[in-house]
């Protein structure tokens, strides 16, 4: 009953607007001040962090923050995939009849998600993982493998927050919130990498596109094509959020170990690679 009252709230809540106030605050010089709580109210790591708590100018300079050499080793294993982020994986499987699991009882569309029919059709029965970000997280995104980014994406949308709340019973949420969607080529095919925004986010960047966000429009942009190593960061959320891995049907498999409710981090192997030509 709380979270179904909750998440009426959200619903009803100027979503948007609460959150670009969040992030005019997160930017705020004022907001220094709260690094250090907030760094201790989430346990975060400090000893991995680029530099000393006291040097970063705001909350979501640190919240973006970068970290040291080597406190994420990447897989660098040739058939080996990696996580892009630090995370726990909330669903992962095999793409059925064109949908992805939500949460139990609910299901999404890969052409709702990607917003193309046309895109949607590259993964049907292919695999797909969905990662959660908490505000403790290490909030830079990177390359599961090596590829080349062809195309961008941006969806506009709600704000529904991505926590138990919003994936427990807002139906269809991914599809539903603001997203940016990267296309790439890579060893094993067709791959997307889905980031979407949640309440409170302030913006989701990509290092290989000025893609700009427009009112209530689609924006679908392509480019000269940016190749990238594994590991490499392709962007940035400046708050919790979500990504969406999908991969084509024969061309991966998570490992074992690799289940619902695992941790990863990113550089983290997270399955193996079936080589295919690229198209």
């Amino acid at each position: 009953m709380k979270q179904k009252a909750a998440k009426l709230l959200i619903s009803l809540l100027p979503q948007k607007g609460i959150s670009a106030l969040a992030g005019h605050a997160g930017r705020s010089s004022l907001s220094r001040w709260y690094i250090k709580h907030y760094a201790k109210q989430f346990n975060i790591n400090l000893d991995e962090i680029e530099k000393p708590v006291h040097e970063y100018k705001n909350l979501t300079e640190f919240f973006t923050r970068n970290l040291k050499e080597g406190s994420r080793p990447v897989d660098m294993a040739a058939d080996a995939a990696v996580s892009p982020v630090d995370g726990v994986v909330s669903q992962l499987g095999k793409i059925q009849r064109g949908s992805l699991i939500q949460a139990k009882g609910i299901n999404y569309t890969v052409t709702d998600l990607l917003g193309d029919a046309k895109a949607a059709e590259r993964y049907h029965n292919g695999r797909f993982a969905t990662i959660y970000l908490s505000p403790k997280d290490y909030h830079r995104i990177h390359m599961p493998l090596e590829g080349t980014v062809t195309e961008s994406v941006y969806i506009p949308g709600r704000l529904f927050p991505v926590n138990d709340i919003g994936v427990g019973h807002v139906s269809g949420l991914f599809t539903k919130n603001e997203r940016v969607i990267t296309h790439a080529q890579t060893a094993a095919g067709n791959m997307a990498l889905v980031k979407v925004g949640a309440f409170i986010v302030g913006s989701v960047k990509v290092s290989y596109s000025d893609l700009k966000r427009k009112w209530k429009q689609h924006v679908k942009q392509s480019f000269e094509p940016v190749h990238y190593k594994k590991g490499d960061e392709i962007g940035l959320f400046e708050f919790g959020s979500t990504v969406i891995l999908l991969f084509e049907e024969g061309s991966f498999e998570f490992d074992s170990h690799i289940k619902e409710g695992s941790a990863v981090v990113m550089g983290q192997r997270i399955g193996t690679i079936k080589e295919k030509a690229q198209s």
